[in-house]
């Protein structure tokens, strides 16, 4: 009996194994003396919700069925709300004749009992010597799928993504709280025979603290375009930015400046301006599709107008073929890459794009080559290996439950409900 309690409380996963174990050892004592509950009356109304009626013995039953399985919170708590919910969730499935066959509901004590690697026998077998019967277990799993099919039969068609949002959650999974941060940057390219003169003004510029100092030295010497904004960029996800640079970034504090970075024909630095938690899923990406198009002359007049010709006559990478048709293959690059393993000054960039915009800030070849940098697409770790149905069966789930959510509180807020 030991062993199969504890694999119950552990299907909640609620609470520590020396807690689940202490939960047990003195599971007897929580077994409610039988003369009180007949002196309370077993069957008399507790809660009443649009009518319908809540008894006492609903209640002392769902209490206990919430204290075997460690629910978090107070266990009576839990079990009024609960029960009260149930009450409004069965006058709308009976408003709809909605019936879950007998069969069903066994199947749902079996996949019930699985989750606890227990046959369904010894499931219930556990409950009752803790007092909770059969029926109260039944009630619990017929309720939970009557409720799933009526909130899918009501709400599927709303539910259902288009492909664009597929697309869209294909590349920006990802779990937790998302740190973004505030940034100001500084690019200041090199060749060699400037290598000396720009590690020296660079130094200088990483001791400074002002805002409006590093902002000043953006416009005067950074070739990337946020140089017109003070080298001011707008809020990035942490994830955003090259796995090796995080940490660095967020060892920052307001003000402060980085340390010069090394990019191919440029050095970096970086101001923190602010960080904030989005409270939204922070993107991991198991790989990031960009594409380059190398345009002669570097940051002449001549190649940034070429620049902006192509930038007007595409939306996607797959348009740079065209482009590129006739030129040799080296003159377009595609590459599909882990973020560790991009260019630190590509990654830069791509940090800053959404998936068809451009970047025009970096050359090659010793600042003969502009590149014409397009970001293609961003693929998330937990959707590298999910099939379009995976995520198109997780967002009608995400989008059920909200409905779900939002449907229950409307109507508690337009029901009758008397507590004893």
């Amino acid at each position: 009996m030991r062993k199969i309690l504890t694999t119950l409380a552990a299907l909640a996963g609620r609470i520590p194994l020396t807690g689940v174990l202490c939960a047990i050892a003195s599971l007897a004592a929580l077994a409610l003396p039988a003369g009180l509950v007949h002196a309370q009356g077993l069957f008399s109304p507790a809660i009443t919700v649009n009518g319908r009626v809540i008894t006492q013995f609903e209640l002392e039953q769902r209490t206990q069925l919430l204290r075997i399985l460690n629910a978090p919170g107070d266990p009576a708590k839990l079990a009024r709300e609960g029960l009260i919910e149930d009450r409004l969730k069965q006058q709308e499935i009976d408003a709809i004749a909605l019936e879950i066959p007998p069969e069903d509901v066994e199947n749902g004590i079996v996949q019930f009992a699985a989750r606890a690697n227990l046959p369904p026998d010894e499931l219930i077998k556990a409950l009752e010597q803790n007092g909770v019967s059969r029926e109260t277990l039944r009630d619990f799993v017929e309720m939970q799928i009557a409720w799933r099919e009526f909130v899918g039969t009501r709400f599927g068609n709303r539910a259902r993504p288009s492909e664009s949002e597929i697309n869209r959650a294909l590349g920006q999974g990802g779990a937790g709280n998302g740190i973004q941060v505030l940034l100001s940057e500084l690019i200041i390219p090199v060749t060699p025979q400037t290598l000396d003169q720009v590690e020296a003004l660079a130094d200088e510029i990483s001791k400074v603290t002002s805002y409006d100092a590093f902002s000043a030295a953006a416009t005067q010497y950074s070739a990337s375009d946020t140089r017109n904004n003070g080298g001011r960029m707008n809020w990035l996800p942490i994830s955003n930015l090259p796995p090796a640079l995080q940490p660095v970034i967020l060892a920052l504090n307001p003000g402060e400046v980085t340390a010069p970075l090394t990019l191919p024909n440029a050095v970096a630095l970086f101001q923190m301006r602010g960080i904030r938690e989005s409270g939204t899923s922070a993107p991991r990406y198991a790989s990031i599709e960009y594409a380059a198009y190398y345009i002669a002359g570097g940051r002449s007049p001549e190649a940034l107008s070429t620049a902006a010709g192509i930038a007007s006559r595409v939306d996607t990478c797959n348009d740079l073929y065209g482009i590129a048709k006739g030129q040799p293959e080296t003159v377009l690059d595609r590459e599909t890459k882990k973020p560790g393993e991009i260019p630190r000054d590509i990654a830069l960039e791509l940090a800053k794009l959404d998936p068809g915009e451009i970047s025009t800030a970096l050359t090659r070849s010793n600042g003969q080559t502009l590149v014409f940098l397009m970001l293609c697409s961003r693929t998330s770790e937990f959707a590298e290996d999910a099939s379009r149905q995976d995520i198109a069966n997780a967002l009608i789930d995400q989008r059920l439950n909200a409905f779900s959510k939002s449907y229950l509180e409307q109507l508690r807020a337009d029901s009758v409900i008397i507590e004893k």
